[in-house]
């Protein structure tokens, strides 16, 4: 008999629903831009760069939503800042198009390229007449 057979043997692929919980709710920090409880779970261990189910970070979230001092919190903690999502979407070109300016320029200054992803930041910016932005 195949031990993998046997129902009392435990699955080991199924994930801890408290850990589950921790994810969305630190997924939430960044969309609402809790940036100090986010911190505090990140210099306690949590990777930077968890991800939801779309591939956005917690970088993206925060970008998206207009979070600068998140951002920022997140990228001198190493988040990557040209990460993709699942579309191809940078947190650059997020924020470009929610015309989130201060976001814009703490990503820049973390050295961010307005050429990753499509569309790009700049193809985002062209497109909304908001070259200033990446200027």
């Amino acid at each position: 008999m195949d031990p993998s057979d046997d129902a009392t043997t435990p699955d080991h692929t199924a994930l801890d629903p408290r850990a589950v919980a921790l994810a969305q709710d630190l997924l939430d920090d960044a969309r609402e831009g809790r940036t100090e409880r986010l911190v505090q779970h990140l210099d306690a261990g949590v990777p930077v760069e968890l991800t939801d189910a779309s591939g956005n970070t917690l970088l993206m979230l925060a970008a998206y939503h207009g979070h600068a001092v998140t951002v920022a919190a997140l990228t001198a903690r190493g988040a990557v800042v040209d990460a993709l999502n699942d579309r191809g979407q940078s947190p650059l070109a997020g924020a470009v198009f929610k015309g989130e300016d201060a976001v814009v320029r703490v990503l820049l200054e973390a050295g961010a390229d307005p050429d990753a992803g499509h569309p790009t930041a700049r193809e985002t910016a062209a497109m909304f007449g908001r070259e200033d932005l990446l200027a």
